[in-house]
């Protein structure tokens, strides 16, 4: 299954104008904070284009906004980069410093991480700014959204360390996936790139739940056929080809054509949600201003599905590895050949 496999988006959406601006600071960023600092690893790094990623998620952010979102996102990428599978002794580490990255919402911005480590100070920094100006019911939910994620990171790692990633079956690697992709805490984001908040009261729909739940097994199913082939490459047993071959017991083409038609599947029905949303405006009996952030909140959800699958037709975060038979650190997808969660 190539990285560039194609799904038919009803939908496009722009890229933020800020994004040559906003890569070279984050660059210079990543750097700085000792988040990538190998040679090696930096051209790496910058092989993923995640300033791409975020500009195209997060296509309205300002020029000093687009910056810090580009900071956050290579904290979540390379500190899932962490976790070596020959290296099992590491699990209690990183759930360590994924405890930290949780309460670092709960605390006060700027609140210095009581677990130091470039990753932990580097996020310290980033929520500082991505908190700003957004009330306590956001910066809550956010942080709920945020900690499920880490957690299920954990469990992921936990499972590998155990050496039980490949005892899932197909639902429960689904309700896994749903949460280690990591959807529901960036959509939220999308929130504060473009300074509005969606009704409370449309949050809380069923309708609205369940949008943004189906967006999250979209884009996830997405990238594990985007990067199938580099994943099959590293023997990550983490995606839902590789799910579906073990537990049908079926071919790969024939278990790449079922992860297919399980992504498409939830992308119809996540359209015909959206179709409600007007319905779902008047049943809650919303004013005008209301309205606007309730399509503000749809169209975050569309950036983050359409804008996630245009950067990584490219990316080379999912390109199937190099050439040649055997793979370095970096070229096996470790964007970082440093430890990152030393002190």
């Amino acid at each position: 299954m190539p990285q560039d496999v194609r799904f038919d988006l009803p939908f496009s959406t722009p890229v933020c104008e800020h994004l040559e601006y906003a890569r070279e600071r984050h660059l210079r960023w990543v750097r700085e904070r000792g988040l990538v600092r190998s040679d090696a690893g930096f051209a790496e790094y910058t092989s993923w284009d995640l300033p791409e990623a975020a500009a195209r998620t997060y296509p309205y952010a300002s020029a000093e906004d687009m910056v810090w979102l580009m900071n956050w996102f290579s904290l979540a990428f390379l500190f899932d980069d962490q976790f070596d599978a020959s290296q099992p002794d590491r699990a209690e580490r990183i759930a360590e410093v994924a405890r930290e990255l949780i309460v670092t919402p709960l605390r006060p911005a700027g609140s210095p991480p009581q677990v130091v480590c470039p990753i932990t100070l580097a996020w310290t920094e980033v929520w500082t700014s991505l908190s700003d100006g957004m009330s306590l019911t956001w910066q809550t939910r956010f942080a709920a959204s945020w900690g499920r994620f880490l957690v299920a990171h954990c469990e992921e790692v936990d499972l590998a360390a155990r050496g039980l990633a490949g005892t899932l079956g197909v639902e429960e690697y689904a309700a896994l996936r749903r949460r280690t992709v990591g959807i529901h805490h960036s959509i939220d984001a999308g929130e504060r790139a473009r300074l509005f908040e969606v009704p409370e009261r449309v949050m809380a729909h069923p309708v609205m739940e369940r949008m943004r739940d189906l967006a999250a097994d979209t884009i996830g199913f997405m990238n594990d056929i985007q990067s199938f082939e580099r994943e099959r490459r590293r023997g990550d047993g983490h995606n839902l080809i590789a799910v579906l071959r073990r537990e049908r017991g079926c071919s790969w083409e024939e278990a790449a054509a079922e992860a297919y038609r399980m992504t498409t599947a939830c992308l119809d029905e996540y359209l015909a949600l959206q179709a409600r949303i007007p319905a779902v405006c008047d049943e809650l009996g919303l004013d005008a201003e209301e309205r606007d952030r309730a399509r503000m909140g749809v169209e975050a959800i569309q950036h983050w599905i359409n804008g996630n699958y245009e950067w990584a037709l490219t990316s080379g975060r999912y390109a199937a590895a190099k050439d040649g038979p055997v793979a370095t650190a970096e070229q096996a997808g470790r964007g970082s050949v440093d430890d990152l969660l030393a002190v």
